[in-house]
């Protein structure tokens, strides 16, 4: 039964605690916590505080890569586990600030003069993370350039961007991101971008810089083809931990963003939850919560409502950063555990005209992270009522749906910010950053591998193979018209008979082949 507004105050005076060297407070009075669980959390938070030092210190945490995860040392570099990584790291900041400076002074310019605007090239980590940051943190009266981002390989979304730089190419400069090179996602955006500056008129690599691993295939081409510059992305940072790297920082420093707040503020938050103690662990209270909530199974989704619109982003950000860490069909002992938390959100108070009539009345499968922001906007505004703002309404509607949703039976915790500027931001990404290692610790799966999503590659790369095959047999085959059962047969492969009926039916409505007759799964296709 939800307690009483007498009992919500006396746990409220014993569970919000502020963290001023992190900026931020957290709030669990309306996590239900029963009598002597913290107590039996003790051990494994334990654990789950040695696995995360060790992890500082340079272990093994990808073990399917032998690599170390090291995100942490990018903003506290003398932590790196060698003089030279430590280097690396501090130098790269270094010509991140001398390359944007200039950026902005015209003396890297591009061939219609000073760049305006920088499109960001990328998926997963090495987009929704700078996307993150710009739409936090952007000022369109202040910013240097101006923001726009290739996230994905939709040929009508790529088409869109472009039209919006239309006339500027020449003065866009292009943020190319990828550790390896090959992520397809992002070659095809650096291809379709390069088609886009050539059909301008203009050369592509006069306006590229590129982020990526030494050596890979992308650092090759921009040697090769002499782009402005490049940017080392390691192997010991993820794609999903990867926003204060040079992944992250260069787009901000780029756009004219405080990315010495964003790694103060990141570094702060990091120092703060390396406390071994739970009161004063802001994310190791995070991860307790979220292990209690879903019953240690991840068995409730997670909804982040921020107050601010400057933070609406931030839920999708979280959906891959928890999401691709915490979803783990294996335990660290090979045993089949399906373990997961879903995370999903937008913003408040538009959730309140969207599903919050569910979150209160419908299926309990949920607990809500709700961020306060206190302070409304930089300068003063308008009264929309006697002695009420916008602000107070915004603030007002966040209060109430805490407690209609308490009222219920639904739980949540609230994380709670001075204002949105780069420390905040840097210090609610090493919030998570941190929640996330620790939960995983607790539950026990490895939270820097992704096996599944490198399954969904292989398996789109066999779909495209099998492409290849039907187009070369429709084009040395002309007279015959078939269906995606004829084909699959006439190919010696029965099995992918759905999978070409959904192959040939894009290829036609793209003019690739022809649509002869019949209908449904009897439609006939042609070369």
């Amino acid at each position: 039964m939800p307690l009483s507004k007498a009992a919500l105050w006396a746990r409220f005076q014993q569970t919000y605690t502020e963290f001023p060297a992190a900026g931020l407070a957290l709030d669990l009075s309306r996590v239900d916590f029963p009598d002597g669980f913290l107590s039996t959390m003790e051990t494994p938070l334990k654990q789950a505080f040695a696995a995360m030092e060790a992890l500082e210190k340079g272990a093994i945490a990808n073990p399917d890569e032998q690599r170390m995860v090291g995100h942490y040392w990018l903003r506290a570099p003398a932590l790196a586990p060698t003089p030279a990584l430590r280097t690396e790291i501090e130098q790269t900041v270094e010509a991140v600030k001398a390359f944007a400076a200039d950026v902005h002074a015209g003396i890297v310019a591009g061939q219609g003069g000073t760049f305006t605007e920088v499109l960001v090239i990328g998926i997963g980590g090495s987009a929704l993370g700078p996307q993150f940051v710009a739409n936090a943190l952007g000022q369109p009266t202040t910013d240097r350039l101006t923001p726009h981002f290739f996230d994905n390989t939709d040929p009508d979304g790529l088409d869109r961007v472009l039209a919006r730089l239309d006339g500027r190419l020449g003065r866009t400069l292009c943020v190319v991101i990828s550790k390896s090179g090959g992520t397809p996602e992002t070659r095809n955006g650096m291809l379709e971008a390069a088609a886009a500056y050539a059909d301008a008129g203009l050369v592509f690599a006069k306006h590229a810089v590129a982020v990526t691993g030494a050596g890979s295939n992308l650092d090759k081409t921009a040697v090769a083809e002499g782009w402005l510059r490049r940017f080392p992305m390691w192997d010991w940072v993820g794609g999903r931990t990867s926003v204060t790297s040079a992944v992250g920082l260069l787009p901000a420093a780029l756009q004219g963003l405080d990315i010495a707040g964003i790694l103060e503020g990141a570094r702060a938050c990091d120092a703060q939850t390396r406390v071994a103690d739970l009161k004063q662990n802001p994310a190791a209270q995070l991860a307790l919560a979220w292990y209690f909530l879903g019953e240690g199974r991840g068995s409730k989704d997670m909804v982040v409502l921020p107050y601010k619109d400057r933070l609406e982003l931030f839920s999708r950000y979280l959906q891959q950063l928890v999401m691709e860490s915490l979803g783990k069909e294996l335990d660290l002992d090979g045993r089949v555990v399906n373990q997961g938390l879903a995370v999903y959100g937008n913003k408040g108070s538009t959730d309140q005209h969207a599903y919050v009539q569910q979150l209160r009345e419908g299926v309990l499968n949920f607990f809500a992270v709700f961020i306060e922001v206190l302070s409304d906007r930089n300068g003063s505004g308008i009264e929309v009522e006697p002695g009420v703002t916008s602000g107070d309404y915004l603030s007002g509607f966040f209060l109430g749906t805490r407690d209609a949703l308490y009222e219920k039976g639904r739980q949540s915790l609230t994380i709670t910010v001075d204002r949105v500027t780069g420390q905040t931001v840097g210090a609610l990404i090493a919030l998570f950053e941190r929640a996330v290692g620790l939960y995983a610790s607790l539950v026990r799966i490895n939270a820097y591998h992704q096996p599944g999503v490198e399954a969904g590659k292989k398996a789109a790369s066999v779909v495209l193979a099998l492409q290849r095959k039907a187009v070369d047999r429709l084009k040395h085959d002309t007279a015959t018209a078939y269906t995606a059962g004829d084909l699959a047969a006439a190919l010696g492969t029965p099995d992918a008979a759905e999978a070409l009926f959904k192959i040939l039916s894009h290829l036609a409505a793209n003019g690739r082949i022809t649509r002869t007759g019949g209908a449904g799964v009897a439609t006939q296709f042609r070369g």
